[in-house]
């Protein structure tokens, strides 16, 4: 038994919560379990200077913990003179997930920017920042539509991420903090809702795996992203004809 008394497979509480604060285009808190993270996208219109000129657009992503997210105090990172290594990995993650599901010569030139903010974290912050910060990528786009920019969402596909890893040599689904920090094994998935991979973290923390480890792992993902997915789906009512995928 788990010690939240899931099943192996089974995701913690997962609930989108879309305009959750006023001025963003796309406001949510998503929550897994204890976990929580503000996700914000906002409009800019401008792009980098390496794509200026070019018709594409940009995505991209910041990362931060506030100061009483985990059981200590975490300091800002303004007190640091900046993000920390930890944070700048992450946030290199949700933007370069998040850029991979959007048509940027759609998007046209302007540049989405989606801020993740740990309010509480009970371990998968990460994969909550990737999860949530597509739910709100969404809603930023489609501010953008009700406004002509583009006729239909220029979204490649859904998105979602889990975490999975061995603890005590089984797989779970989900982790939470102390199975985090237990886990044999570690992995965070990044999947569309066709089943693709867009990205793979994975690093034995106190042993090594193997490829039959790693093909269970991988399914026990795709299960649990596929359910993210439902959860997305749900929280932003999708509609008929919305999106140019199927």
């Amino acid at each position: 038994m788990r010690v939240d008394g899931r099943r192996n497979d089974e995701l913690r509480p997962v609930t989108f919560q879309r305009n959750f604060t006023r001025y963003a285009e796309g406001a949510v808190l998503a929550s897994f379990g204890e976990t929580r993270v503000l996700c914000t996208a906002t409009v800019e219109e401008k792009v980098p200077s390496f794509l200026r000129g070019s018709g594409r657009g940009w995505v991209t992503a910041e990362y931060s913990m506030l100061p009483r997210s985990t059981s200590v105090r975490v300091s800002r990172s303004t007190s640091r003179g900046g993000p920390d290594g930890r944070s700048t990995e992450i946030q290199r993650l949700v933007g370069r997930s998040l850029r991979a599901c959007v048509d940027m010569e759609s998007l046209g030139e302007r540049t989405i920017i989606l801020d993740c903010d740990v309010l509480q974290a009970d371990g998968g912050t990460r994969t909550a920042a990737v999860s949530g910060g597509f739910v709100a990528l969404f809603d930023a786009l489609r501010h953008l539509k009700k406004q002509g920019v583009f006729p239909v969402l220029p979204l490649r596909f859904f998105l979602s991420a889990v975490s999975v890893g061995l603890v005590a040599g089984s797989p779970l689904l989900d982790l939470c903090y102390r199975e985090d920090s237990a886990a044999e094994v570690d992995m965070n998935v990044v999947m569309n809702h066709r089943g693709e991979y867009v990205e793979i973290q994975g690093t034995g923390e106190g042993s090594v795996f193997t490829g039959s480890d790693l093909s269970g792992l991988l399914l026990l993902a795709a299960v649990g992203t596929l359910e993210i997915i439902e959860f997305q789906k749900e929280a932003l009512g999708i509609e008929d004809g919305e999106t140019a995928f199927s």
